[in-house]
């Protein structure tokens, strides 16, 4: 007698066990996925803007001057 109560008691113990874990695994699904999302990048200044444009011209200027003109 008192074995089986004893197995009727582990039994109910581990029911509560795995509706305790089916619970908890059912919150982790509910959670949304977090995402980082980086902010929007700053405008550039208007002289960082120039910046590439004046670079290739004094290239080009250069190569004129030189009179090794390269196939772009």
């Amino acid at each position: 007698m008192a074995n089986s109560l004893l197995d009727v008691i582990f039994d109910v113990v581990d029911l509560a066990l795995d509706v305790s874990d089916a619970i908890e695994s059912t919150k982790q699904l509910s959670k949304p996925d977090t995402v980082e999302v980086p902010p929007d990048p700053k405008p550039l200044p208007p002289a960082a803007q120039r910046a590439p444009t004046e670079a290739e011209e004094r290239e080009r200027a250069a190569q004129a001057g030189s009179g090794t003109d390269q196939a772009w």
